[in-house]
C-alpha cells in the first residue's frame, strides 16, 4: 500500500513538474513560467453548448478561478489535440459526441496521457431535419444508406432523387447537409445509421464477418458527388442552410433541433420521430450517449478542474440546467456511475472499449 501511495505521489509530482515546464517553454520570453491557470476544453460541436453552459455557471460560482476556454473543434480533431501529450499546451478536457476509439486511447498512452477519465454527461439524438416549409418526409435507415453511400451494396451511387432510392418517396433532389469527417456526429452517422441500413441486406451483413474492412468501406463511405454537403462544425449555420433550401435535409444533434423548432422539424427514422422521450428510451435509432474525457494528469495541477467537474455533475440530471438546453438526462444508473467518475477519477482501459 505504501509503495503504491509513494508511486502515486511521485507520478503526480512528475505531472506537475511537466505541466509547469511545458508552460515555461510556451511562455519563454514572456516573463511567466507559472502553470496554466485556466481550464481548456476542445472537441465536439454537439457537446460544446452544454460544456459552455457549465463553464459560464462555473465562472459565476467560482470567481476565484478564471473562466474556462471552450473550443468547438469536432470530436476527432479534439481527440488529436487532447491525446497529443501532458502539459500546459495540451487541453484538459475533450468533448465527445461518441465514445473514444481504442486507437485514440492508444495514441493518448503513446504520448504519455495514461489517465483518460471517461464521464458520460447525457444523451443526444442524431436528428435528421427538414425546413418547416418542406413537405414532410419519412425515411428508413435503408433509405438513408441508399441515398448517401458512395457505393451502396458495392455499386456506384447513381440516385439523384429520393424517389430513385424508394419509389414511395417524392422526386426531390437528394441534398443532405451534414458534418465533416472530423466530427463525432459524422462517426455516429456512419455507425448508427448507414451501417445499420446497409446491414438490412443479408449479403452485407455476412460480409462483416468475412471481410470487415470491405464491409466498412461499402457500408460507411459517404458519396462525394455533391448530394452530401459537408456543412462544417457550426450547427446553427447548418440550420440556416436547411431552412433556406426546402427539400434539403440536415444531420445534427437533437439539442439544436429543439432550439430551432420555429425553423426546422425532425424527420422520423423507421417511423420514430426524434423527441426527448424516444431518445431517452433509445427507441429512436439515432439516440447516442455524449461524453467528456478528462486528463487525469492535469486534475491536481490545473486550478479549478475538480470544481468544474463537480459543476458538470450538478447540471446533467433531471431538472438540471443542461436538460433545459436540450440535453437528455441519462438513466439513473449511468448518472450514478458518471458522478463516481468525477470523484474517483478512475482511468478507462482498452479492455472497456471492446
Amino acid at each position: 500500500m505504501e509503495a503504491k501511495l509513494n508511486k502515486s505521489i511521485f507520478t503526480a509530482a512528475v505531472a506537475a513538474l511537466a505541466l509547469t515546464a511545458c508552460q515555461g517553454q510556451d511562455n519563454a520570453g514572456a516573463g511567466d513560467s507559472a502553470s496554466r491557470s485556466q481550464i481548456r476544453v476542445v472537441g465536439s460541436s454537439t457537446v460544446y453548448p452544454f460544456t459552455t453552459a457549465v463553464a459560464e455557471r462555473f465562472a459565476q460560482s467560482n470567481p476565484s478561478f478564471k473562466a474556462p476556454i471552450v473550443e468547438s473543434t469536432g470530436t476527432g480533431a479534439g481527440m488529436k489535440l487532447f491525446c497529443a501529450g501532458v502539459g500546459a499546451q495540451f487541453p484538459d478536457i475533450e468533448n465527445a459526441s461518441r465514445r473514444i476509439k481504442a486507437s485514440e486511447l492508444a495514441d493518448c498512452e503513446k504520448n504519455g496521457v495514461k489517465q483518460v477519465i471517461e464521464i458520460p454527461v447525457g444523451i443526444d439524438g442524431l436528428a435528421f431535419i427538414e425546413s418547416n416549409k418542406s413537405a414532410p418526409m419519412k425515411l428508413t435507415l435503408e433509405d438513408v444508406y441508399k441515398a448517401l453511400a458512395a457505393n451502396p451494396y458495392g455499386k456506384p451511387n447513381t440516385a439523384k432523387t429520393w424517389k430513385d432510392v424508394n419509389s414511395a418517396l417524392p422526386a426531390v433532389a437528394i441534398q443532405v447537409y451534414g458534418p465533416p469527417p472530423t466530427s463525432g456526429t459524422r462517426d455516429a452517422l456512419a455507425e448508427m445509421i448507414l451501417e445499420k441500413g446497409c446491414d438490412k441486406n443479408p449479403e452485407m451483413k455476412a460480409l462483416k464477418d468475412s471481410d470487415s474492412d470491405k464491409h466498412k468501406d461499402i457500408c460507411t463511405k459517404v458519396r462525394e458527388d455533391g448530394a452530401y454537403v459537408e456543412a462544417g462544425e457550426n450547427d446553427n449555420l447548418l440550420v440556416q442552410k436547411v431552412e433556406a433550401n426546402p427539400g434539403a435535409i440536415g444531420v445534427m444533434g437533437y439539442s439544436f433541433l429543439e432550439e430551432n423548432a420555429d425553423k426546422v422539424r425532425g424527420l422520423p427514422l423507421n417511423g420514430v420521430a426524434p423527441t426527448s422521450a424516444t431518445i431517452s428510451s433509445f427507441e429512436y435509432p439515432g439516440a447516442r450517449p455524449l461524453y467528456i474525457y478528462v486528463k487525469g494528469e492535469h486534475v491536481n495541477v490545473i486550478p479549478g478542474l475538480k470544481e468544474f467537474l463537480a459543476e458538470y455533475a450538478k447540471a446533467w440530471g433531471n431538472g438540471g440546467y443542461l436538460t433545459e438546453r436540450g440535453l437528455i438526462a441519462s438513466p439513473a444508473d449511468v448518472q450514478a456511475s458518471a458522478l463516481a467518475a468525477t470523484t474517483g477519477l478512475k482511468p478507462i482501459t482498452a479492455a472497456e472499449l471492446k
